[in-house]
């Protein structure tokens, strides 16, 4: 049986229903972003965010889509660092509950938050301290972390270390796993653009980007961007929100629709997807079909505030998987 193993930043999400751009502006948060802050301006926000209704989660994004992952009874694994605090007890608790071998480390710094500032069109804005989570180095990666696994699915946050992401690809290429990358941010494709596209082509075979993140790896919009950095992978997958998706392999181009969701809140929606095309690939199915299964999973999770869906969404979303194959 196929396992996927995730690397990313352990984080903890801290999401906040915002009225209005003001604390975006406040705090020179570009809507629709992804902003690393430092403890400081940390908690100059969560000052600011007093009074507004939020939530608290396990989270990051690969954290996400090995969670999925595991709630589709795959085998999964995930690598990550946390601090010695009451959100690394969670975000480990998480882990375990979820039957998820959790391969973490102990920073010095508290664990990290991901401050979510969800607006009323549902775009999310993140300001993200990481804490202990930039402390991960690559020497503490070794080959025992990788085995028995046939996946490794990154989150492109990480890329902005490039000691530790080479190290972890190294690895994994030698061990024989399927290495998928999730470009995660534009901001952050933009800030790493030559080293992302060396990576891709030396090291990953599946890329998930957004029509934004696309577009800052290529300078094209989604149709040519999926078969650009096709050319420099196996697959690419680019996400076009209520359109769906385009998936191209070099050969052949899948668009693939959304399904009809009532639109809540996007975060997580991205990480979902990644895990129910994963999920696809690991059972073997075709690129449409794991399309499809990315499509249900990435369309439940935006009806609901935060990426963590209950017992009775997952129930919901196996039988909609299961109506695929009749």
């Amino acid at each position: 049986m196929s396992k996927v193993l995730g690397l990313g930043n352990a984080l903890v999400d801290i999401i906040f229903q915002i009225e209005n751009d003001e604390i975006l502006n406040e705090f020179t948060l570009p809507k629709g972003s992804m902003t690393l802050v430092d403890s400081a301006k940390a908690e100059k926000i969560l000052t600011a965010a007093e009074g507004l209704h939020y939530e608290i989660a396990a989270g990051g994004s690969a954290s996400n889509t090995i969670d999925a992952l595991a709630r589709l009874e795959i085998q999964s694994g995930y690598i990550g660092k946390i601090g010695k605090d009451n959100f690394g007890d969670l975000f480990k608790k998480e882990l375990i509950s979820k039957h998820i071998s959790p391969n973490l480390l102990y920073g010095f710094n508290p664990t990290g938050t991901a401050i979510t500032l969800l607006s009323k069109d549902a775009e999310r804005t993140f300001a993200t301290y990481l804490g202990a989570a930039i402390e991960m180095e690559a020497d503490e990666l070794n080959e025992v972390h990788f085995k028995g696994y046939s996946f490794f699915h990154i989150e492109g946050y990480l890329v902005q270390n490039h000691d530790l992401i080479l190290k972890a690809v190294s690895l994994a290429k030698k061990a024989g796993l399927t290495i998928s990358i999730d470009m995660a941010s534009f901001t952050t494709v933009e800030a790493n653009k030559d080293f992302l596209k060396e990576l891709v082509k030396n090291y990953v075979n599946i890329v998930f980007a957004n029509e934004e993140e696309a577009r800052s790896f290529t300078g094209e919009e989604p149709a040519a961007a999926a078969r650009i950095i096709s050319e420099y992978c196996d697959i690419a997958v680019v996400k076009t929100g209520e359109e769906g998706s385009i998936i191209e392999d070099g050969a052949n181009t899948r668009i693939i629709p959304a399904i009809k969701a009532e639109l809540k809140d996007t975060t997580g929606a991205g990480d979902l997807y990644a895990a129910g095309f994963l999920y696809g690939l690991t059972k073997g199915y075709d690129l449409a079909l794991c399309g499809d299964i990315g499509s249900i999973l990435g369309g439940k999770v935006i009806e609901v505030y935060g990426a963590r869906l209950d017992d009775r969404s997952w129930a919901g979303i196996k039988e909609e998987i299961s109506r695929l194959f009749t």
